[in-house]
């Protein structure tokens, strides 16, 4: 997962002129569930069909130049690990942050299913 390069790949998009903001999500592994529980790590599944739809989707909304994601899909990830990186670009910040925003909840409640570890 290279946050770098995927903000290169969408520096190179033919229409990145048209963009006034680039806006990144780094969902990282907590060291605790939401429900308080220590976690030592988790493994997430991805509906890679489902993601295309959406990513598809996402790059069709006016304003928006590109949308790229990364996810640590089948493996065991440790606290502290990087799990999703979002990154979309876009003309102005109400279209961008939109975007993001709902691009992050589709993938997180329709695409991804994560399996929490935890510490004994």
């Amino acid at each position: 997962m290279n946050a770098a390069a995927m903000l290169q790949s969408i520096k190179s998009h033919p229409d990145y002129h048209r963009a006034g903001m680039v806006l990144c999500h780094n969902g990282v592994v907590r060291a605790t569930s939401r429900d308080g529980r220590k976690v030592s790590g988790l493994s997430v599944a991805v509906d890679h069909d489902r993601l295309k739809t959406i990513l598809n989707r996402a790059r069709q909304t006016p304003g928006i130049v590109d949308v790229q994601v990364d996810i640590a899909a089948d493996r065991n990830l440790s606290v502290g690990d990087d799990v999703m990186v979002l990154i979309v670009a876009g003309d102005i910040r109400e279209n961008v942050i939109r975007t993001l925003e709902k691009t992050l909840n589709d993938i997180k409640t329709t695409v991804t299913s994560k399996t929490e570890h935890f510490v004994d």
